[in-house]
């Protein structure tokens, strides 16, 4: 049978002198007027919900006591001038009275519409006449009737033919497309160009079912949670990309945002505390890491940043950009959300350890968390693993049947650019543990003992400190 210690978990001793009855001397308890036993309430407590003297459903799990003066000053002298800095560099990145570029390669007006015949067929445009006999090898191509249902033609019928290759779509009576209006003439079926489908109603969906789901778990926390989401959609929307397209540095632009997004969502998710400035520290210091790996590393490849995506808006702009600063502020804004559940996760434990044994030091404290880390760090690294290589699954496939070999499939752009995001954002994900996990020590180590209830067996007798577990004398009474 297991002592006390290993069936309740660490119990917080009571100091030589304290009165019997806290030392688990047993009490009679005295009679009421009709004969029945009760309990001595002691002053100021409320007998129908238990103190350390109360009955056996007492929880120890109360509010988080406020931090001490001394801790507040101290976070509040480190985190400060890391908000002002990134409140100033937004007001001094944003681009104001700039109007927003736009594209040199006409990309025509969206325009909606819903496919109400489509076959294959021959490649012949309306009007067009066949000249000779049909080739056995001629290719075929789609041919497709849309309704526009908006824009100038609202209402009207275009047909469109496309060639029939292996990358293009496959439409069916009723799908929801979108077309490119070239700004011709309406009624001229020339003047549009198939581009997509409609997604706007399935990703509306989706998106309610998961703010359904983060409610209904989370209540109010995951309303502050998704409060936060907007927020951070917010800063990258109206911020972010227009301070890049305006010509400032993708670097320092997606640094004060990061700044930005940690302090808002942070904050606003997790509440003002300690421990959140705990976690916003450790984040800090990891994406400081994060970065600096990225942009020695990035210049040690000779990676350039000039991928399909960014080569293509660059054609768009019709002036050159950071490309590879632009791919070093993908590094930093990728890292950033599983640094935070990380850095998070890490200052909850030690402040947990901390309520469940206030007597651990700042060094246990640190090496109780870090054990817990190395198990969260394990699977947080495979998940921003998985998350590149889920993103660049394309290129993969596309480099592994090019027969030009493992080595120069790693080392190319596209490839290489890939593995410094996983690299150096999985050196700052590792790196947030001990950081994180040490700064939280040595501040909750400072912080005020939290006031923990006992249950109390039925003769009075204090058992361990942790609700709704059975004190090894109980453990041992035989069956009544």
């Amino acid at each position: 049978m297991q002592d006390g210690d290993d069936e309740t978990g660490p119990l917080r001793p009571f100091p030589d002198g304290a009165p019997a009855e806290r030392r688990g001397a047993p009490r009679r308890p005295a009679r009421s007027a009709g004969g029945s036993r009760r309990r001595r309430t002691p002053p100021g407590t409320d007998a129908g919900h238990g103190d350390a003297q109360g009955h056996g459903h007492g929880h120890g799990h109360g509010p988080t006591p406020a931090s001490s003066q001394q801790v507040r000053k101290l976070l509040t002298a480190l985190l400060l001038p890391f908000a002002l800095a990134a409140i100033a560099g937004s007001i001094v990145l944003y681009p104001w009275g700039t109007e927003s570029p736009t594209s040199r390669v006409n990309q025509g007006t969206p325009v909606n519409g819903t496919v109400t015949e489509a076959s294959v067929g021959s490649c012949l445009q309306p009007g067009q006449v066949r000249v000779g006999e049909t080739q056995p090898n001629e290719q075929r191509c789609v041919r497709l009737d849309i309704e526009l249902t908006d824009g100038p033609a609202s209402g009207r019928s275009v047909h469109q033919v496309l060639p029939r290759e292996p990358s293009t779509p496959r439409f069916a009576a009723g799908d929801d497309v979108v077309l490119s209006y070239a700004g011709a003439n309406p009624n001229n079926a020339q003047s549009y160009r198939v581009v997509d489908f409609q997604r706007g109603m399935p990703l509306a969906l989706l998106a309610g079912l998961f703010a359904l789901a983060v409610v209904l778990l989370g209540r109010w926390q995951g309303m502050a949670a998704l409060t936060a989401l907007g927020l951070s959609f917010l800063v990258l929307a109206f911020f972010v990309l227009p301070a890049i397209l305006a010509g400032q540095s993708p670097l320092l632009v997606a640094i004060v945002a990061a700044g930005l997004i940690m302090f808002v969502a942070l904050y606003l998710t997790h509440g003002f505390s300690a421990r959140t400035s705990t976690a916003v520290l450790g984040t800090m210091v990891s994406l400081c890491l994060i970065g600096v790996l990225a942009t020695a590393f990035a210049a040690f490849s000779t990676l350039t940043g000039l991928d399909e995506g960014t080569t293509n808006l660059i054609g768009a702009l019709g002036y050159g950009i950071d490309a590879r600063g632009l791919l070093l502020a993908g590094v930093v804004i990728g890292a950033l959300g599983v640094l935070d559940d990380v850095t998070v996760t890490q200052a909850s434990a030690v402040w947990e350890l901390r309520r469940a044994n206030p007597r651990l030091s700042w060094r246990q404290l640190y090496a109780a968390g870090l054990r817990i880390g190395r198990d969260h760090v394990g699977s947080a690294v495979n998940t921003l693993f998985m998350a590149y290589a889920g993103a660049a699954l394309p290129v993969l496939l596309y480099s592994s049947i090019s027969g030009v070999g493992l080595g120069n499939i790693l080392g190319s752009q596209d490839i290489a650019q890939e593995v410094v995001r996983t690299l150096a954002g999985s050196i700052g994900l590792v790196a947030s543990v001990p950081v994180t996990t040490v700064l939280a020590a040595l501040v909750a180590s400072r912080e005020p003992v939290p006031r923990r209830r006992a249950n109390v067996t039925r003769s009075g007798t204090p058992s361990a400190d942790r609700p709704g577990k059975r004190s090894a004398s109980q453990s041992r009474r035989p069956p009544r």
